[in-house]
């Protein structure tokens, strides 16, 4: 009769050669490809900024990462809104609700017709926290030093009178004093805060432009339309350092949509979400492509020898 040790001997030298063939097969390779870090950059547009929205409903269910958000005028709030943990679906069915008045009122100033001051209250209950800090995806909010034309970037510290001062429309919103710093519109510094996500470390930036003409072709209503107007030339002539720090620029078609339009909130979302539907083939070529999981390595059965015969 064989002797059952040399069997199990010989059954653990196979698992042993098994395991070897296993190990040397799932031995790693070349280090997977890295996912850069990507900013979003969020323009100004009163109104027709609730576009920015459908352009973050599309990274959300695209399942796109942003590690970074920056925003001017009304990019800063929606981009503080998202940061802050406010879903793009919250963010649509908020934008349905929100009028001109809900965040301005009119004042006797010499700086401005219009305060903004209601915006706090606004902020105060749409935000779900009030710091920088605080925040789940880090912001840069730009404003502009009316004193010295200097953009004033914050990224720190108390985040609604930042916002504020970023929304700050030369001409019809007052000023927000901030640390001594008489600060308006990031706009006429940052149109689209690229630059800032370049410091903040982001690898690849993505820009929303609102590029739209505050005037009809009958003419302006009124002087606010005159301003506004004033702002959009000098915005499209200043649009060469911004795109220069952008890997992708994403233009919603919003040219038919009046800069206080907030009543069609849905359209201009959906314009939003067609203008990023657009791009995804190219932000996905930044991606890694999902490889699938290696095979998890399992032990062989330890068998008897089929040359064993036994003999009774």
């Amino acid at each position: 009769m064989k002797n059952p040790l040399n069997s199990i001997v010989r059954s653990v030298q196979a698992f042993g050669r098994e395991l070897k063939r296993q190990t040397t097969r799932l031995e790693p390779g070349p280090e997977a490809p890295r996912r850069p870090t990507i900013g979003l950059a969020l323009g100004g547009g009163f109104a027709r900024g609730l576009a920015h929205i459908g352009v973050l409903k599309v990274f959300e269910e695209e399942h796109i990462p942003i590690d970074f958000i920056a925003g001017t005028s009304v990019g800063s709030v929606i981009g503080a809104s998202y940061a802050s943990g406010v879903s793009a679906r919250e963010l649509s069915e908020i934008a349905v609700l929100v009028r001109f008045k809900d965040f301005s009122r009119w004042t006797i100033s010499r700086f401005g017709l219009f305060s903004n001051d209601k915006m706090s209250t606004f902020l105060n209950k749409v935000l779900r926290c009030k710091t920088f800090e605080e925040l789940r995806i880090p912001l840069a909010v730009a404003t502009t030093d009316i004193i010295t034309g200097e953009p004033a970037v914050f990224t720190s510290g108390n985040l609604i009178d930042p916002v504020r001062a970023s929304c700050a429309y030369p001409g019809m919103f007052q000023p927000v004093r901030i640390d001594g710093r008489l600060l308006v519109d990031g706009l006429l510094g940052h149109a689209v805060p690229a630059a800032p996500l370049r410091a903040m470390g982001a690898e690849r930036v993505v820009s929303v432009y609102l590029s739209a003409a505050w005037v009809k072709p009958n003419g302006p209503r009124h002087v606010f339309d005159i301003i506004g107007q004033c702002f959009s030339i000098a915005q499209d002539k200043m649009c060469g350092p911004w795109r220069l720090a952008s890997d992708l620029v994403v233009e919603p078609e919003i040219g038919d949509f009046g800069y206080d339009d907030f009543a069609r909130a849905p359209a201009l979302v959906r314009a939003g979400e067609a203008a990023a539907r657009a791009v995804l083939p190219k932000i996905r070529e930044w991606l890694p492509v999902d490889e699938p999981e290696p095979a998890k390595l399992q032990a062989p059965t330890l068998i008897s020898d089929p040359q064993q015969t036994v003999v009774s």
